[in-house]
């Protein structure tokens, strides 16, 4: 057997958002066969997939619904209890099973997850998922090959199983705090590895030549170059190249299409930078034409329809691998990306800042709060005065200096960790990259 064929795992995601299969896209090089959507896939039983789409068509209505006034807040709090996660600190024995776990527990007894846990008995490979059910399914099925990867700074109790010592699922933390929280869970030790999130090779590759032309538009005055001089010439390497083409900012709805109506107000504020060629705003829709649509309405209603595809250009895909590789292309070129604080916060790995929009949920909150602690981003100022506050931020030097914290603090190399653990004879010998 030659070494790539060698290296192959079941690699399963889940149809919930973008952030399941988002961490899964980064490592596809692995997939055998194909990457498993655990409730939508060929493989999975009709029934099973009934109960797997109303709990996804009850979370999107719930993150739409967040969005109302008045009812929209009272309905997300209501739905945020259930996942809310305590205090990181003191540290203490948190194994004991929630409301949650018991719940889940009950519905794994009934077969939720066991269509693809069958389905990978058809060879004996590592089983790798990036949402909790699957790896829980598939310990229950009597695989033993399990890995699980978090894709949250902090997560729930749910993630880990009803008795975690006595579980073979393996998981792989992004960030110490959820390392922590996992061994807070009850999971063994030597069943958690911090690897960071899997980013895609595409980026990290070209991490450094990006940074330098972002830097290079980020920081006008140079006043952040300046006061960093030593710092940014050993990252760097060589000098910051002249600023190429217009600042990019890159406006990400999540996946259930929540604060969309965030991009009017952007648009209204940034429509004279975007007119005189200053600015290029990328609206980024996802799968979902709906969304789309929106983003048109509004460029028609501001009089911006000249400058689609030049000044303004919306992303829109008919499949979430699509999706990926052209938003992965177009972060490139981004040099401010300003979405609400979901899986994206890993992406500061990259040197690209993070404007983030209200959080929704318990682990946004989280992803927010250790974004802000690494200096790699800021929460929004009202959106309908975005040309004031944005520019003022880059002209004394503050994106700059949220590009480059990213970029030094951040880990870069999960996806290539998380390879060298699943393969790996012994775990506890792989030397991991941060």
């Amino acid at each position: 057997m030659n070494d790539d064929a060698a290296r192959q795992a079941w690699l399963v995601s889940v149809d919930m958002g973008y952030g399941h299969q988002r961490a899964a896209y980064a490592l596809r090089e692995i997939a055998h066969e194909r990457i498993i959507t655990a409730n939508s896939d060929k493989a999975v039983e009709r029934r099973e997939q009934r109960t797997w789409r109303r709990v996804q068509g009850f979370y999107e209505t719930i993150s739409r619904l967040s969005g109302l006034p008045l009812i929209g807040g009272a309905i997300w709090r209501i739905y945020d209890s259930s996942q809310r996660i305590s205090s990181l600190y003191p540290y203490r024995d948190l194994s004991r099973p929630s409301l949650g776990v018991l719940y889940l527990d009950c519905l794994l007894r009934h077969g939720l997850g066991r269509s693809v846990a069958e389905y990978a008995r058809s060879r004996d490979l590592p089983f790798i998922s990036t949402f909790f059910v699957p790896p829980l399914a598939a310990a229950h099925a009597g695989l033993r090959r399990i890995f699980c990867v978090a894709t949250d700074v902090d997560i729930n109790r749910v993630w880990v199983a009803r008795r975690p010592a006595e579980s073979p699922v393996v998981y792989f933390a992004p960030t110490d705090v959820c390392r922590t929280r996992l061994l807070q869970y009850g999971v063994p030790p030597a069943n958690v590895h911090l690897t960071g999130f899997p980013l895609p090779e595409e980026n990290t590759r070209p991490v450094r030549d990006d940074l330098r032309r972002r830097l290079s538009r980020l920081d006008p005055t140079g006043i952040f170059t300046q006061r960093q001089r030593e710092s940014v010439q050993r990252e760097m390497g060589t000098p910051l190249v002249a600023p190429a083409g217009p600042l990019t900012v890159t406006y990400a709805v999540g996946g259930a299409g929540a604060q969309r109506e965030v991009a009017t107000q952007i648009l209204h504020s940034l429509g004279p930078a975007i007119r005189s060629g200053r600015l290029r705003l990328n609206l980024i829709a996802g799968t979902r034409l709906e969304v789309r649509n929106y983003f048109v309405s509004a460029i028609r209603a501001l009089g911006l329809c000249d400058h689609m595809d030049k000044g303004i250009r919306i992303l829109c895909t008919m499949d979430k691998r699509s999706h990926f590789a052209q938003f992965n292309e177009w972060l490139r070129d981004t040099d401010i990306l300003w979405t609400k604080p979901s899986e994206l916060v890993f992406y500061s790995a990259l040197g690209i800042p993070l404007l983030m929009t209200t959080p929704l949920g318990a682990h946004e909150e989280r992803n927010r709060d250790w974004i802000i602690r690494m200096g790699a981003g800021f929460s929004q100022e009202n959106p309908l005065y975005t040309s004031e506050w944005l520019f003022q931020w880059i002209d004394n030097g503050m994106f700059a200096g949220a590009a480059f914290d990213g970029y030094l603090k951040a880990p870069r190399h999960g996806a290539e960790n998380i390879r060298n653990l699943v393969f790996a004879e012994d775990r506890s010998k792989v030397e991991l990259k941060r």
